[in-house]
């Protein structure tokens, strides 16, 4: 199910327990809203509503950093990728060839990526991908080298490709996702029983229900952009491959 579906199904589930707490505080006898009733639902509704700020504060919170994590891997892979191209170009004329398979890697992945397809992304997470990368360390492994500048290079260039590789495995995991269902699910709960709760100890009009559309508005935003940064390489907020485009336009130069 895609992020903007279940954003809407919680908007669906929050708003619709307000009306219904709306809709029971007509029904309910005079004694079940007396004010020592009242208050004891506010005791229960200010924990049950500590306890969802704090669990949506951490939703956030850990969605921001695999954002960010994700984000950060794609930059420094596009300078890796920079470097080691032009450590192959110093090397010498006989690397042009993994230098190509190192420029078609690239165009690949980045077609891959930017087509948001999560087919294509799980795709890259295949052994073939890996052995891909895998074989362009081991046509660097097999250089060989006549001098000790060329010797130094090719050093280098096995261990920046490595990090590229590490790189590239730490974005794939970030845009796998990682918002515990459970989780989610539990904290919907309870903003469906805050949100009822107060339907049932307020009179209903119209500001009031306006008032819960927007807050049911809001909470159903908040866990669509929590879904989506934490799939930092699909959706609606996705990671810009502006940097790994611009490396690859400098690679072959």
């Amino acid at each position: 199910m895609d992020h903007l579906s279940i954003a809407v199904i919680v908007f669906a589930c929050v708003f619709g327990c307000a009306l219904l707490g709306l809709y029971l505080h007509a029904r309910l006898p005079e004694h079940h809203l007396s004010d020592d009733s009242v208050n004891a639902i506010k005791l229960a509704i200010g924990l049950i509503a500590t306890l969802a700020a704090l669990v949506l504060g951490l939703l956030i919170s850990s969605a921001k950093s695999s954002f960010d994590a994700a984000n950060t891997a794609v930059v420094r892979d596009a300078t890796e990728i920079i470097l080691l191209d032009r450590t192959l170009a110093q090397y010498g004329p006989e690397t042009q060839e993994i230098r190509a398979l190192l420029k078609q890697g690239v165009t690949t992945g980045i077609q891959k990526v930017a087509s948001g397809d999560p087919d294509q992304l799980a795709s890259m997470r295949s052994p073939e991908e890996l052995r891909r990368g895998e074989a362009i360390q081991r046509r660097l492994a097999e250089l060989s080298p006549h001098s000790d500048a060329q010797r130094q290079l090719q050093t280098h260039a096995i261990q920046i490709a490595g990090e590229v590789l590490a790189m590239r495995e730490l974005a794939l995991l970030q845009a796998a996702g990682s918002t515990p269902m459970p989780l989610l699910i539990t904290l919907v709960l309870w903003l469906c029983i805050i949100f009822g709760s107060f339907g049932l100890i307020t009179p209903p009009n119209s500001t009031v229900t306006t008032i819960f559309f927007l807050g049911a508005v809001s909470t159903s935003i908040a866990i669509f952009l929590i879904l989506e940064m934490n799939t930092p390489f699909g959706g609606i907020v996705a990671v810009s491959l502006a940097p790994v485009r611009e490396a690859l336009g400098m690679l072959g130069q």
